[in-house]
């Protein structure tokens, strides 16, 4: 059992409690929680205590490429189409083992960050292998790429081979779903195969969708960076007339009863907002990232007043630099306890976890940060980024 005595326990789904506490039983679910003089103190019991500091349900990083880890610093292009080519070589240029260790460091940094729940994308199955053996919590989703038409069938069969080899890692906390890269790396032929697919294995869908301006040119348009580079593969490419959203919905890859993660999505008009709302799409947006590679800014606003559910992710470290979703959260200008609820009730809601995780209450996962007290005060000098004390299901992982 352990028990965390803080200054401050922001529950998120009720008020703060000054001087707080919260038992965890042997189970790894929250016993009791309330002001400190309330909450048992069983002998058997771990005591924790931080007197100057607060604590809060851990957070959801609602996009990540852990994979990726080892690539950070080593692409300094900025510009969109040429960046991915170059991330492209690098992950072609690593070996398994490389992969197998960036996934560990990529979830060891999420927990020294807080982060007790990760959506990770990535093609490598590292993710997954790393969550499992570490008793991490998350959502690894493996990517399909295949932009030729008449290779569909490879591809699936591919996609196919890679979720029969990793199913078996998908126990308990750690969880498996597919992800149909973008528009410009997934053909129409593919994108309705792996949505069938999906909802066949009854896996949850992720999508990099709407992201940036050449992904609309050529979904839209036929033209652009993306297209030009497809049809020097002898792959054809037509103006679809409709945007990314409208692309995918047409498809059938994101539609209301298919549990679909829909990553970035800043390049959305309201008829595009609506048409997420209707399919019931949950949102992962990446503030820094986008702000990186010149991609805009997504409309918060406009989901939020939709009804639409929004969590924050940090994408890969290569255009972040970090894992720090205080740092997101601010670029998003969110702060105190509406940053809060974002960071952890929300993002667990885009998941699907708030069943589980994503607020302090009685019989949920013991899911656990303890920040300093500035960790809330986003309108103040950034406070540092790691974590005094991080908890998966009633486990020290961090601190």
């Amino acid at each position: 059992m352990l028990r965390i005595r803080a200054r401050s326990v922001h529950p998120v789904t009720a008020p703060p409690i000054e001087d707080g506490a919260v038992l965890v039983d042997a189970g790894g679910s929250i016993a009791a929680i309330g002001p400190n003089a309330q909450v048992p103190t069983p002998p058997e019991a771990q005591a924790l205590e931080f007197a100057d500091a607060v604590l809060v349900p851990g957070l959801v990083n609602c996009h990540t490429h852990l994979e990726l880890t080892l690539l950070a610093g080593k692409n300094a292009e900025r510009e969109f189409a040429p960046w991915i080519r170059a991330i492209r070589v690098l992950k072609d240029a690593s070996t398994p083992a490389e992969f197998s260790r960036s996934a560990e460091q990529g979830v060891r940094d999420c927990w020294a960050a807080g982060v007790t729940c990760v959506a990770d994308t990535g093609s490598t199955g590292a993710p997954l292998e790393a969550l499992a053996r570490l008793g991490a919590r998350g959502i690894y989703y493996q990517e399909v790429f295949g932009p030729d038409p008449t290779k569909c069938g490879a591809s699936l069969s591919e996609l196919a081979a890679a979720v029969r080899r990793l199913r078996p890692l998908a126990t308990g906390r750690a969880r498996l779903g597919v992800s149909p890269h973008a528009p410009y790396t997934v053909s129409e032929p593919l994108y309705r195969a792996v949505a069938e697919f999906a909802r066949r294995e009854r896996l949850p869908l992720a999508v990099h969708l709407a992201e940036s301006r050449e992904e609309t040119q050529l979904v839209a348009d036929g033209a652009g960076p993306f297209a030009e580079a497809l049809r020097a593969r002898g792959i054809p490419v037509a103006a679809r007339g409709r945007s990314p959203v409208q692309h995918l919905v047409q498809l059938g890859v994101v539609q209301r009863g298919t549990a679909c993660l829909c990553i970035h999505c800043v390049q959305v008009s309201q008829r595009d907002v609506e048409l997420l709302r209707q399919a019931g799409a949950a949102i992962a947006l990446c503030p820094r990232s986008n702000r990186a590679h010149g991609h805009g800014t997504a409309p918060l606003a406009a989901f939020r007043a939709a009804g639409l559910t929004v969590g924050l992710g940090t994408d890969s470290v290569v255009s972040s630099g970090d894992v720090d979703l205080w740092s997101e959260a601010a670029a998003a200008g969110l702060a105190g306890e509406e940053a809060l609820r974002t960071l952890t009730l929300d993002g667990a809601r885009t998941l699907g976890l708030d069943g589980e995780i994503g607020a302090l209450a009685v019989g949920k996962a013991a899911d656990l940060a303890v920040f300093p007290l500035t960790a809330l005060l986003l309108d103040r000098p950034r406070p540092p980024s790691t974590a005094l004390l991080t908890v998966v299901a009633g486990r020290v992982v961090h601190g």
